[in-house]
């Protein structure tokens, strides 16, 4: 966890606060710690890229640029979305990509001490992709691995 994630510290405990930026793929509850999001692009429709790679969900026109997304519906084995999908543009260390999510719920602050690793039986592809998962008080939140969903650095999303 990066120090700008850090919110603050609980003086009864040594628990370390968060803010995650919730998202919804299915019915699931999926979060990014919002010191990686640089904006939110509601009811984005990426132009299809012939011959790219099946996690590659599109290219949209951002802030003058062309902007690669990829697919979590796909990395995830999901049928593609029906309709408008939300983007949320990422900030790497080779530049700037979108993450296609059916929606953006709202911005969480969760405690370490609700933080579960990933378990043991879960399949290698997803433990790259997740960081473990917090527990909310009406389900989890799985955590995105960032740094592996980026198209231009990533081994992991090959493998899908």
């Amino acid at each position: 966890m990066k120090s700008a994630d850090l919110v603050a510290r609980n003086e009864d405990s040594s628990a370390v606060l968060a803010e995650i930026c919730s998202v919804r793929l299915a019915k699931t509850l999926f979060g990014i710690p919002i010191s990686h999001i640089l904006e939110i692009v509601g009811g984005a429709r990426p132009q299809p890229v012939p011959l790219a790679p099946a996690y590659v969900g599109g290219l949209v026109h951002y802030r003058g640029d062309v902007l690669t997304t990829v697919s979590l519906r796909q990395l995830l084995d999901l049928p593609p979305a029906e309709g408008l999908q939300d983007i949320l543009v990422l900030e790497s260390a080779t530049g700037c990509f979108g993450l296609l999510v059916d929606s953006v719920s709202e911005v969480l602050t969760v405690s370490s001490d609700d933080y579960e690793p990933n378990p043991s039986t879960l399949d290698e592809r997803r433990r790259n992709l997740f960081d473990g998962a917090y527990k909310l008080p009406k389900g989890l939140l799985v955590m995105l691995n960032p740094v592996r969903l980026d198209p231009r650095q990533s081994r992991v999303l090959e493998d899908s």
